[in-house]
């Protein structure tokens, strides 16, 4: 999953890189760090070695399991190219994230088990509306820019206050799921602390992001997908138990 993530990554910023130049400085083919060669050498051959431990990662008793997780990843760097070339800057940013997301709680625990508990009827839900809310937050970190190069992203479509408050409810319906689940199953109380740090994160997250500065939207988009991060580990935590 890391190789796959760093092959959207830098194919992400290999499409982004003539928009980001002389607006996002600090990126590494604007800054001159990376050359776009080497970009391209990072995104075929992270995809490779993704596609071919999730081969040797699969299940080992059923060969089938292999080749389950095998597809599993492959969709899963679709998902991630399709939001880079096609879905990026458009009304449909959304989507990807909100496909893209649940899908890696199902690689990871799928490629440990090889099979899924009954609970990931809650969480992939969960996680589509956390995937969904979060890449609003994204689109708005952007919003000034993508008005300037004319793509009509969602924050864009939406604007600033709706954009802000269609997100904010996003993720607000995944984190009362998830408080929901744990509260009628019971929790232990390092895994509820987790949770509560995650989700203050997010909280703050939302208050910065009513800002008018593309800076501290930024900002506020990182703390809300690391709280959002923190609430999954110590959601799964819990219920695994």
């Amino acid at each position: 999953m890391t190789a796959l993530q760093a092959a959207i990554g830098a194919l992400n910023d290999l499409v982004d890189a003539p928009h980001d130049a002389g607006r996002k400085p600090g990126k590494p083919i604007p800054a001159g760090l990376v050359s776009r060669g080497l970009t391209r050498i990072v995104i075929v051959g992270a995809g490779a070695v993704g596609l071919a431990l999730s081969v040797l990662a699969g299940p080992a008793q059923p060969t089938v399991g292999r080749f389950l997780l095998a597809g599993l990843a492959l969709i899963g760097l679709g998902i991630g190219t399709s939001y880079d070339l096609k879905a990026k800057g458009t009304e449909w940013s959304w989507l990807p994230f909100a496909l893209g997301i649940p899908l890696v709680p199902v690689f990871g625990w799928y490629g440990a088990t090889g099979s899924l508990p009954v609970w990931f009827v809650v969480l992939v839900p969960m996680a589509v509306l956390a995937g969904a809310g979060l890449a609003i937050a994204n689109a708005r970190a952007d919003l000034e820019r993508d008005r300037e190069a004319g793509d009509g992203s969602v924050a864009v479509r939406l604007g600033p206050d709706a954009s802000w408050l269609v997100h904010a409810c996003l993720l607000g319906v995944a984190a009362v799921i998830a408080i929901g689940w744990l509260v009628a199953t019971g929790t232990t109380v390092p895994m509820s602390a987790l949770v509560a740090g995650g989700l203050a994160a997010i909280g703050w997250g939302l208050r910065l992001s009513r800002a008018g500065d593309a800076g501290r939207r930024e900002r506020a988009w990182q703390l809300e997908a690391v709280g959002t991060a923190a609430v999954a580990v110590g959601w799964l935590a819990s219920v695994a138990r």
